[in-house]
């Protein structure tokens, strides 16, 4: 699971915290391993208690260690890109509003099957909302072709994405949001 609250400070800490909580007892509470009932239970628990100015983006997948399937649900949030072993990034896409904008609402489930060698990359807005000194967003087409370029046998991806934010921002960089990254990765099976 990887997602983001809007604004800013304690009042946004305050309800990634409560989702997370909510997300995770259900998760347990549940037998089901449906993502988008996941989302979906989380989201009519969050909607009453939420600030009406706030909400929070959420993906949410379940892997299948075996076979490598991914099954997953999105709640408004950036979509993740697996990079294929023929250097190919493709987007996880799924339709879902954000959890606690309003009740109701139903989560698209999807799924993909992930090869040995091939990787997830879950990151936060912070990632394709930075600008240049120009004023260029660094954007989800930017980061589609570096995933896509990245090497398996390269540096790991999350600092390899750093290093290519760093340079696309140039010297005296002010962050403007939080930027998570977070990759899974399908080794070679071991028998």
């Amino acid at each position: 699971m990887v997602g983001d609250a809007t604004g800013k400070g304690v009042p946004a800490a305050l309800v990634m915290s409560t989702t997370c909580g909510m997300l995770r007892a259900v998760s347990q509470a549940s037998d089901s391993s449906s993502p988008g009932e996941m989302l979906q239970r989380v989201n009519e628990a969050l909607f009453p208690s939420i600030p009406a100015n706030m909400f929070v983006t959420c993906f949410y997948a379940i892997l299948d260690p075996e076979s490598g399937t991914l099954q997953y649900a999105n709640a408004g949030h950036d979509p993740p890109h697996v990079r294929r072993s023929d250097d190919y990034a493709e987007e996880l896409r799924a339709r879902g509003m954000p959890l606690g904008l309003m009740e109701g609402m139903g989560y698209e489930e999807e799924k993909a099957s992930l090869g040995e060698g091939e990787s997830v990359l879950f990151y936060s807005d912070g990632l394709v909302e930075a600008h240049d000194p120009q004023g260029e967003m660094f954007g989800f087409p930017r980061l589609q072709g570096l995933v896509a370029e990245h090497g398996e046998d390269e540096r790991p991806l999350g600092d390899f994405l750093m290093e290519e934010l760093h340079f696309f921002v140039g010297e005296g960089w002010e962050q403007e949001d939080d930027i998570t990254l977070l990759t899974l990765h399908r080794s070679a099976s071991l028998s």
